[in-house]
């Protein structure tokens, strides 16, 4: 099978419901597709992309030009094998790559902005399962997702239970807690006091809230790392500066720390790629999810009547989302009678150890997908 990806668009043939009541007319999703889908249409799995990430999963980006966010991940030969699979990887709703989002032209002909309809994760998932049909995959061999994609993979199963036949949700949890939402509200501020998010209606001024979105980046980018992590890589070390001195020469309030440095360019290069409205959008749509309240206030009940198997994984320097609240599905999806596996892995690295090299987690993977 090839595995060369496939840049694509699909129009929902619907008005996309929401979960706020409203509808999304003529709705796009843009999504990459590797591998090739099998005769019995049965090999597909969905990719389930986080908060700042996109449909590039194993591709270059085209707007930075870096490798795909999890390309060490998806390919031939590799843990998710696209010699055997369809891989499919959609922009959600709301996103900035292609599909319907804040950015878009309504049907005014002006960009939405912050007319653009509140969405939830529930919303991203139901227009997944709309590409789904319109590819004419009525059962994925896998949803598989990390971080908000995990969030999307455990809703699928719960809301649409005859999709998957296997779900893997890494370092994910059923709910956001209120240290998550205080986090995402700082990050919300920071866009919005920036005098160049005019209201949301920046597009076509010629200036957009890029002070705003980096500071929110940067705020975001430290809750994906761990303490023990920044002090290995960081420590309290001193920058270089062009003319050979390293540290602070006036106490001022440039760079003199490596690790503003590495935040301020992680800012800046977020800018470049993604939407402010976007992130305001997304973010809410996180801060709203809880798989529970959804299904009745017990989240066991969100599973009820699933098919489908399950495995979870956490990172033990995780404090985003820590082990706890896998566990915390676990134990649901065991109360539900659902087959369910856990495993809790050991990495310095925090919340992004999912992105990164980890053989365990390859092992795991590769192992659940079959």
């Amino acid at each position: 099978m090839g595995s060369n990806p496939a840049s694509s668009t699909f129009e929902l043939p619907f008005p996309l419901p929401l979960d706020g009541g409203q509808t999304l007319a003529n709705a796009v999703i843009a999504y990459e597709s590797y591998g090739t889908l099998s005769a019995e249409r049965d090999n597909a799995i969905l990719l389930c992309h986080a908060l700042t990430g996109d449909q590039f999963v194993a591709s270059p980006h085209p707007l930075t030009g870096k490798p795909g966010w999890w390309e060490r991940m998806v390919g031939p030969g590799k843990p998710i094998d696209t010699g055997r699979f369809h891989v499919i990887c959609a922009n959600i709703v709301g996103g900035c790559m292609g599909s319907t989002g804040p950015g878009s032209v309504g049907p005014d002909g002006k960009p939405y902005a912050m007319r653009f309809p509140v969405i939830t994760i529930r919303d991203m998932v139901r227009a997944s399962v709309a590409l789904l049909d319109g590819l004419g995959i009525e059962r994925l061999h896998a949803v598989v997702g990390g971080s908000m994609g995990g969030m999307q993979a455990l809703s699928l199963a719960a809301n649409f239970p005859e999709r998957a036949e296997r779900v893997l949700a890494i370092a994910t949890t059923a709910r956001h807690s209120a240290q998550n939402i205080a986090f995402h509200e700082v990050g919300r501020q920071a866009v919005m006091a920036d005098p160049d998010w005019q209201g949301g209606d920046y597009y076509g001024s010629g200036r957009a809230p890029d002070k705003g979105l980096s500071v929110a980046r940067m705020a975001a980018h430290i809750t994906y790392l761990s303490e023990a992590g920044l002090t290995e890589k960081f420590g309290r070390n001193l920058q270089d500066r062009p003319d050979g001195s390293r540290g602070a020469k006036s106490f001022g309030f440039d760079a003199d720390f490596q690790i503003e440095s590495y935040l301020r360019y992680q800012g800046s290069g977020f800018t470049q790629r993604f939407d402010a409205n976007s992130y305001l959008y997304i973010t809410r749509a996180m801060d709203y999810f809880d798989l529970a309240e959804e299904h009745g206030g017990r989240l066991a009940d969100a599973f009820a009547g699933t098919t489908a198997r399950f495995c979870l994984v956490s990172f033990d320097s995780d404090w985003l989302y820590p082990t706890a609240e896998s566990r915390h599905v676990v134990h649901a999806l065991n109360a539900a009678g659902a087959p369910v596996s856990f495993v809790e892995l050991s990495a310095p690295h925090g919340h992004d150890s999912f992105l990164l090299e980890h053989a365990a987690l390859d092992r795991v993977v590769r192992g659940f997908i079959g």
